[in-house]
Parts: C-alpha cells; sequence; structure tokens
C-alpha cells in the first residue's frame, strides 16, 4: 500500500513539472495609460488592454492587438480624437486581424467620451467593453502626455527576412471561409 502512494505521489509531481515551460522574457513597453485601460507596445504589435465592463466579475481584463503597419497606430488616435471634435452618429467598426471593435460615442456629463467595444474573436456573442475616455485620457492612454508616442514608428526587435513582414502581421483581406469551403466540398463529390 506504501509502494502504491508513493508512486501515485512521484507521477503525480512528474505530471504538474512536465507543464512548466520557462519562456523567454520579451519586453513589453507601456505606451500610456489611464485607470483601467492601457496600450502597450511588444516587438511591432500595438495592445490596448481595458478592464471589462460587461462582465459580472470586475476582475476581467481584455485585449486586443494589432500591428502598426501603415501608422495604424497614430491612425487609430487620429480616428478617435476627430470624433470628439465631430460626434458620429453611428459606432464607428474597426476590423482587427481577431476582433472587430466599435468606437462608441457618447456624452457624460456634458463631456464627450469613447468606449472601446470588442466583439472578441469577431463573435457578436463575446462583447468585452471598456470604461469611458474622454478627450484627456485618450491622449494619456496613447502618450502624448508623456512623450511615449515617439514609440510609435520605432521598428520593433522582430528580425525580418528579405525587408518582408510575417504574414501574422497583416489584416485579414480574405474571402469568408464559409463560402470556400462549400465550393471545395461540392469539387469532391
Amino acid at each position: 500500500m506504501r509502494k502504491i502512494i508513493l508512486l501515485i505521489t512521484c507521477m503525480f509531481g512528474i505530471s504538474v513539472f512536465s507543464q512548466i515551460k520557462v519562456l523567454k522574457n520579451e519586453s513589453l513597453v507601456e505606451i500610456g495609460k489611464d485607470n483601467s485601460v492601457g496600450l502597450y507596445k511588444k516587438e511591432d504589435k500595438f495592445t490596448i488592454n481595458y478592464q471589462d465592463l460587461n462582465t459580472s466579475n470586475l476582475n476581467t481584463i481584455r485585449s486586443f492587438s494589432f500591428q502598426n503597419l501603415d501608422s495604424d497606430v497614430s491612425g487609430l488616435y487620429k480616428l478617435i480624437m476627430d470624433g470628439f471634435i465631430s460626434t458620429p452618429d453611428e459606432n464607428i467598426i474597426l476590423e482587427l486581424p481577431n476582433d472587430i471593435i466599435e468606437l462608441h460615442y457618447e456624452k457624460n456629463y456634458g463631456q464627450p467620451t469613447v468606449q472601446f467595444i470588442q466583439y472578441i474573436n469577431k463573435n457578436r456573442k463575446y462583447v468585452g467593453k471598456s470604461q469611458f475616455l474622454n478627450r484627456k485620457q485618450v491622449e494619456k492612454v496613447f502618450g502624448k502626455t508623456n512623450g511615449k508616442s515617439a514609440l510609435y514608428e520605432k521598428p520593433g526587435t522582430m528580425h525580418q527576412i528579405n525587408g518582408t513582414k510575417s504574414a501574422s502581421s497583416q489584416a485579414s483581406t480574405a474571402v469568408p471561409s464559409s463560402s470556400t469551403n462549400s465550393k471545395n466540398k461540392k469539387s469532391k463529390k
């Protein structure tokens, strides 16, 4: 009986440690943050983290990421700021490689604000919502108040082969897979 317990203990210990990997510590740079919304850069990828107000668990942190291919970070900042000048009638819808983001503008206490609404994995069933941000908070998140917005255009440390970018860094412009799958199924019959 004692050998069996010892054997089970050893097997459990081995299975736990076989799941642990030591990862290389890659640099994550905070561009800016205000309350529960922050913009971060890792190599050539930018991520916006926010506390999801759409869940009952207030500790839920969500994020969405994109590459800075054609000055996309500056473009997003300008798009958001333009919405403060001329409030859009409807949400501005942005398609990222993995998610759909809506910029929702609303006046709070007479002040124009914007909220990120994230459709996680482009699925309308899974929705995350950030806090509302006013103009000064957006400037802070995008590093305009601390000078870190200069990091937008600095190249990442990712190695590129023959000067080309990896396919994962580009937004998807492919035809929806459902239409190509149905064509493939028909041709196989």
